[in-house]
């Protein structure tokens, strides 16, 4: 007889997958990055290493991500991908044989079609039974939140794809808005700051390695600048520019002021009493996108509400599925717990 030990939690993310072992926290993060053979169609890397041949594959190999803000942009190649990150995963349990449950992360703004892709998906990949978990109702989980009481808790979860607002009370979502600015939207932001100011054609790594390094929310006393290198589009040669902190808080404007404006409009939503407790608890910040710094000063400047980051912000969404298989009958019973907003 196999127990919960054998089920799986997984945050099937934008930019990132992370598998979750009961007891055992977790075992497989990596991105959602593959590597297709065009003219064979088999895939010939998946995770780190397709990650590594972004930009630099020979015309017969594509690198894709098959997870398009949140939700599947190509059912086949996420359900291979997923199957090699159950197979990594299972390799690390104690005990084999048996087929997992699997709860994985969907975004609080999914279709009913959309969850369905994500659940036939979990299950092509060699899942027992699959349900569907709202990421922010994980990552408050995994911040630690009460989310099981009668008491107001606020999650702001700024993943690769989407980024993820809700209040949750009493083991459920009462308001939610799930926007699709997030971490990639960011890195865009920042290629075609540069593209339309110097000219220069950078990569998706580089553009994130200067979200890390140098990407603000809002300006600092100390403009720290950063050597990039691309491609000069007039000319087509190879070229190495120097650019400051307060050109990327430029850039992230717009991206910033929506999240912002998904957190005030959810709190403009929220009943009283729970407006009070989160008044007093404050707003959590979790995904890679809690890490841009000043994100959370700036939005408790807009709100008037203390703001903290997580812990573990990058694994708090996979943390939160892990624990939530404790509440796997949960689940089982409210198949609507994800609850559904707009997505914009």
């Amino acid at each position: 007889m196999f127990g919960l030990s054998q089920d799986l939690g997984i945050d099937l993310g934008t930019a990132n997958t992370l598998v979750c072992i009961k007891g055992k926290g977790v075992v497989v993060s990596e991105p959602s990055v593959v590597a297709v053979n065009n003219d064979t169609n088999r895939i010939v890397a998946v995770g780190n290493e397709a990650r590594d041949m972004i930009g630099r594959t020979p015309g017969n190999i594509t690198v894709v991500r098959p997870m398009k803000d949140g939700v599947i942009a190509d059912y086949d190649t996420t359900a291979a991908m997923m199957k090699y990150y159950m197979k990594r995963a299972n390799e690390k349990r104690s005990s084999f044989g048996a087929k997992s449950n699997v709860v994985v992360c969907v975004p609080s703004g999914i279709t009913k079609v959309e969850e369905r892709a994500v659940i036939d998906a979990t299950k092509l990949a060699g899942a027992k039974e699959a349900y569907p978990i709202a990421e922010p109702f994980a990552a408050a989980i995994g911040a630690d939140l009460p989310v099981w009481e009668p008491t107001g808790s606020m999650v702001v979860d700024i993943g690769g794809g989407t980024t993820e607002v809700a209040v949750i009370s009493l083991g459920g979502i009462v308001t939610a808005k799930s926007i699709r600015v997030a971490g990639n939207n960011l890195d865009e932001a920042i290629t075609i700051y540069i593209r339309k100011k110097y000219n220069l054609m950078i990569g998706e790594r580089t553009a994130e390695e200067i979200k890390v390094e140098v990407g603000s929310a809002r300006g600092a006393d100390s403009n720290v600048t950063m050597a990039i290198r691309g491609r000069n589009l007039l000319n087509g040669l190879p070229e190495t520019i120097t650019i400051s902190q307060d050109e990327i808080v430029d850039a992230l404007k717009e991206s910033v002021e929506k999240i912002v404006h998904a957190v005030k409009t959810t709190l403009e939503k929220t009943p009283p009493e729970l407006s009070a407790d989160i008044m007093n608890r404050g707003i959590v910040l979790t995904g890679g996108g809690a890490l841009l710094n000043e994100i959370d000063k700036v939005i408790s400047d807009e709100t008037d509400i203390p703001v903290f980051i997580a812990d573990n912000p990058l694994e708090c969404v996979a943390i939160g599925t892990g624990k939530s298989l404790e509440y796997i009958q949960h689940f089982r019973d409210n198949p609507n717990v994800a609850s559904r907003t707009t997505i914009e």
